[in-house]
């Protein structure tokens, strides 16, 4: 990856700049504050958008509602543009969408699209799309305060970061998810081996039911036979009963007319019985409503009154409303306060003027918010009484306007039962009518009847032949039926046995099944316990011994090109920079301040080679970028990061710093400079020192 231009327009002290960068070493240079360290991190902007935890007003220039960043790069030949937006709303400042241009051909993308096509362009791991991209900020640019801060870093913390870096934490991952894995086939195999515990013990009952079965088979067949002999029985029996019905036939039908007839004047009588009631109920309601004494002029009096009740409680409540809404703005005002009095508490320079804030006048600013805060709880408090006593006529008020509904609701049913009391007198005459025409029928029935109880009388000589008919008949039947109920519970039976027999037989051959998966699983479960597991552990390991191996090496060449040959460097287990002098381990707060930042800088440039040389695929190995690199350096330090640029061997370098000396070190110098809070690029600002 080369870096060919830069535009930046109201990115933090820029308000509009172009700036080129050639191929080869190039020196930013100017003063501190200057605008350079701005530059650098609008190229990570326009690559990866805002990073986890930032915020765009570490970008986006004071008083501006708007800023953009275009970038022009090259990978392997093929030529690429990012264009990025920040944009200020009411609360915060957000990304817009965003566009790529690769080799002509341009693309729209949301910000997380165009992050996760930068990094298939320049073949990073997906993984980095959610979270911040590290292994951009350990192969191409890391401020030397954050690599220092790396190493200072708890033995833990850093380690985990390397491994991050490397993607070695992917082993890490797969043995968790083993453990899960293995920990799911556990709890599955315990949820079949319950399903199976009872295995051996249905099997045993299989042979019971299938014995069961055939005595019930053999039972069914007794049965049968049976069943044939009682119904040849019936049929013999119930010709001889049809012989002599039809000489009872007429008795019958004469029988079942008296019972018909008595029916009818039974319902007569009862129906008779019933209306008496009934006028004797209606006779007492006339004389309990001929009591009531009713003003109609009652309701309408009510009706007003209720009313003006409801009406009154409409007027509180609005003026409750009122209230509430008061105390609601109120409070609202005094939370504002609040606020406003944290953010004047915490501001030095004013973002305005950029002129610092006098203490004084921070304090008289916040008493006032305080005394207006005060004001308006008095308010609160008065308000809140005023409303408590409105509350407590509202609650009277809807007892009154409940009791009168009731007394209006009493009115009105003592209405209807009077104006119900000439239907009752109607009702009265029409069951009197009713009773009188039953009376008639109930005589011409018994009349009826008499004549029939004669004839019947007539026609009883043939009645004893058919009661004993009937009777050997109806005895027969109920063998007959008995026999067939103890078929049909017998074979529901077998049915059922066989059914249970043939599930039993399925439940059996599902556990076997159950049995062979639970072994099966047993294999899996054992092999990646045992085999994978280990397997993982032993990957990991080799590529960690490789990986300090390599790093330590490197971090011991670089260091040694920028210290003196006195000292000794090495990494230890936990990535830890052991330096030596003379024989004696010495502690890295003992150490000079150039020789802190040549631990750093030595540890990001063998992070940096590392990084490349085993990731080999990824397409920033051509870039890297050094922010004041020589912070606290001697002068015979300084010369030897001659000897380091050179050995570094990168198609674009990229340097930081306002040490002039380093200028000499390089081929291309682009200077800054800061006027009135605005960074622009001086006048001949590429210079070529090949």
């Amino acid at each position: 990856m080369i870096i060919r231009k830069l535009f930046l327009k109201n990115i933090r002290s820029y308000t509009e700049q172009e700036i080129e960068f050639p191929e080869g070493s190039i020196l930013l240079s100017g003063d501190i504050g200057s605008g350079k360290t701005s530059i650098l991190l609008a190229l990570e902007f326009a690559l990866f958008g805002l990073q986890p935890g930032q915020k765009g007003t570490i970008l986006l220039r004071n008083g501006e509602n708007e800023a953009l960043v275009k970038l022009e790069f090259e990978i392997d030949g093929e030529k690429f543009e990012v264009v990025r937006g920040l944009k200020r709303g009411s609360k915060s400042i957000t990304q817009e969408k965003g566009t790529i241009k690769i080799n002509n051909e341009k693309l729209e993308l949301s910000p997380t699209e165009l992050k996760n096509k930068i990094l298939e362009i320049l073949a990073y791991p997906q993984e980095f799309s959610k979270k911040q991209n590290i292994l951009y900020k350990f192969t191409v640019y890391t401020p030397q305060e954050e690599m220092k801060q790396i190493i200072l870093e708890e033995p833990e913390v850093r380690i985990n970061t390397i491994r991050n870096i490397f993607g070695i934490d992917k082993y890490k991952k797969i043995l968790e998810n083993v453990s899960i894995i293995t920990s799911k086939i556990r709890e599955e195999k315990r949820i079949r081996e319950t399903l199976i515990e009872n295995l051996e013990q249905e099997k045993i009952e299989i042979i019971s039911k299938e014995e069961e079965l055939e005595s019930k088979y053999n039972n069914l067949s007794s049965l049968e036979r049976e069943l044939f002999l009682i119904t040849e029985e019936r049929k013999r029996i119930q010709e001889e009963k049809e012989e002599i019905s039809t000489k009872i036939e007429e008795k019958n039908k004469l029988t079942h007319e008296i019972e018909k007839t008595k029916f009818i004047i039974s319902n007569k009588k009862d129906s008779i019985q019933s209306n008496l009631k009934l006028i004797e109920n209606l006779e007492n309601q006339l004389k309990e409503i001929s009591k009531i004494k009713f003003d109609e002029k009652q309701i309408l009096e009510l009706e007003k009154i209720i009313l003006s009740k409801k009406n009154e409680k409409e007027e509180i409540n609005n003026k409750i409303l009122s209230i509430s809404s008061e105390i609601n703005s109120l409070k609202i005002k005094n939370k504002e306060n609040e606020e406003i009095k944290k953010k004047i508490s915490k501001i030095e320079i004013c973002p305005t003027c950029l002129q610092n804030v006098d203490p004084v006048y921070k304090s008289n600013v916040i008493n006032k918010i305080d005394s207006d805060s005060v004001e308006n709880s008095k308010r609160i408090r008065s308000l809140e009484e005023e409303k408590e006593k409105i509350s407590l006529r509202v609650n009277a008020l809807n007892e009154e306007i409940i009791k009168l509904e009731r007394n209006l609701q009493d009115l009105r049913i003592l209405k209807i039962k009077i104006q119900e009391s000439k239907e009752k007198e109607i009702r009265i005459e029409e069951l009197r009518k009713n009773n009188a025409s039953l009376e008639k029928d109930i005589q011409i029935l018994n009349d009826h009847l008499d004549l029939v109880n004669r004839r019947i009388l007539e026609m009883k000589k043939y009645e004893v032949i058919f009661e004993e008919k009937k009777k050997e008949l109806e005895e027969t039947l109920k063998k007959e039926r008995a026999t067939e109920i103890k078929i049909a519970e017998l074979k529901k039976e077998i049915d059922m046995f066989s059914r249970q027999l043939e599930e039993l037989k399925n439940k059996i051959k599902k556990g076997e099944e159950i049995r062979e998966k639970i072994e099966y699983m047993e294999k899996i479960e054992n092999w990646l316990s045992n085999n994978f597991s280990s397997l993982i552990n032993t990957i990991e390991k080799n590529v960690m011994i490789k990986l300090k191996s390599e790093f330590s090496k490197f971090f011991s060449n670089w260091f040694s090109m920028l210290v003196s040959d006195n000292f000794e460097v090495r990494i230890d287990e936990d990535f830890t920079p052991i330096i030596e002098y003379q024989g004696y381990e010495l502690s890295y707060d003992n150490l000079s301040g150039g020789e802190r930042t040549a631990i750093a800088l030595a540890y990001r440039l063998a992070l940096n080679q590392v990084i490349n040389s085993m990731l080999s695929k990824i397409k920033t190995k051509d870039l890297i970028i050094l922010d004041e690199p020589t912070d606290g350096f001697s002068e015979q330090q300084l010369d030897k990061m001659r000897d380091v640029l050179r050995e570094l061997n990168v198609k674009q370098l990229i340097i930081v710093s306002h040490e002039q000396k380093i200028e000499s070190f390089v081929e291309n110098v682009i200077r800054f400079k800061k006027e009135h809070g605005i960074s622009t690029i001086s006048s001949k600002d590429l210079i070529s020192l090949s």
